[in-house]
């Protein structure tokens, strides 16, 4: 099946988003019960943490770490956004820069000023988001020192919808600014994976919201895949991902192919490949990946197709260079779950 498809269904449960393209599986979100990244709290100083410049903060749904403090005391008040996931038994981290983003806007506190992305080139696009933004804004107006982006999904949408938008989120942000006296207290949720991929997947796509959509777009078989180490590639060449609590371990193997351009072959595979293997897997951090046996001629080739795999990737993700020992050594940022923690 050629073209995008955003699939809204549930796994086991618990709400999900997958993103599909020509038939292939090629992002998934799938909720959970832990704080969200986007959740925004009132939360409480509770201890400083020596050397490290920061702060414990309590809230509803446990510690909180918040980064390079100054003149905050024990006892304060103030308002943090989640910024990513908390690994299990660490504190959520969380930081004062509050942003409150929707399909079309990011309304800004602190960084007054309307900005349109670059990615919409076309003039007349520009400038039919901005006078939907300022019709938006003159029934809603933004809080004091605050600022607005417009998307770069505004090239695609509705002045309409545009100004719902940005009224909303205006609105929003008002609301949760002005809410700051009492204890600890989750003021705004951050997004599901439903509001996600209609926020997050901008581009072009036919949205299939029918109960059971997962089954009719044969997603059963692909999710549960992930949940195994092996990796089936082209050629009948194999990948295992292995995560430990250190790094994250990927091996590649050309099975019964022992021709001499096997090793070749079997690395492509994997490399062209692994960046979504990692994104669907909800995998970052330290990767490291041992390639089938190639002479170092080819490392820059093996570096090239690597680094074309990335450049699709929204997530941080560089590749540091190569050990002594001949493994490739990758540098992921964490922003999601683990597949495996949510599922357990």
């Amino acid at each position: 099946m050629k073209g995008r498809t955003i699939a809204l269904d549930q796994w086991q449960g618990r709400e999900a988003a997958a993103l599909i393209v020509d038939g292939r599986l090629e992002d998934l979100l799938i909720g959970h019960d832990f704080p969200r990244p986007g959740a925004i709290y009132r939360a409480v100083a509770d201890r400083p943490v020596k050397g490290q410049g920061g702060m414990f903060m309590r809230t509803p749904d446990g510690n909180a770490f918040l980064r390079q403090v100054k003149g905050l005391s024990p006892g304060q008040t103030l308002l943090v956004q989640v910024t990513g996931h908390a690994e299990p038994g660490k504190a959520i981290p969380v930081s004062t820069r509050l942003l409150f983003k929707s399909r079309y806007a990011i309304v800004t506190p602190g960084a007054p000023g309307i900005n349109v992305s670059r990615q919409i080139k076309d003039d007349d696009l520009r400038e039919a988001a901005l006078e939907a933004a300022h019709d938006a804004l003159a029934e809603v107006p933004l809080p004091e020192g605050a600022g607005l982006i417009l998307r770069s999904s505004c090239g695609l949408g509705k002045p309409e919808a545009i100004a719902e938008d940005v009224a909303a989120m205006a609105g929003l942000a008002n609301a949760v600014l002005a809410d700051t006296d009492g204890g600890p207290e989750l003021l705004v949720e951050g997004d599901g994976p439903h509001d996600l991929a209609w926020r997050d997947w901008s581009e072009p796509a036919d949205l299939d919201d029918q109960p059971g959509c997962f089954e009719h777009h044969d997603l059963l078989e692909q999710v549960e895949e992930l949940t195994g180490p092996r990796v089936a590639l082209p050629g009948g060449y194999s990948m295992l991902i292995e995560p430990t609590s250190a790094l994250v371990a990927v091996d590649i193997n050309t099975g019964g192919d022992t021709s001499g351009a096997a090793g070749l072959k079997a690395n492509l595979a994997g490399l062209r490949d692994l960046p979504r293997q990692l994104r669907l897997r909800g995998l970052g951090g330290q990767i490291i990946v041992d390639p089938a046996p190639c002479p170092k001629k080819e490392r820059r080739q093996l570096e090239q197709v690597l680094r074309a795999a990335l450049k699709r990737e929204q997530t941080e993700t560089i590749l540091a260079g190569w050990t002594q020992l001949g493994l490739m050594e990758i540098q992921r940022k964490r922003d999601r779950l683990p597949l495996r923690e949510i599922l357990k």
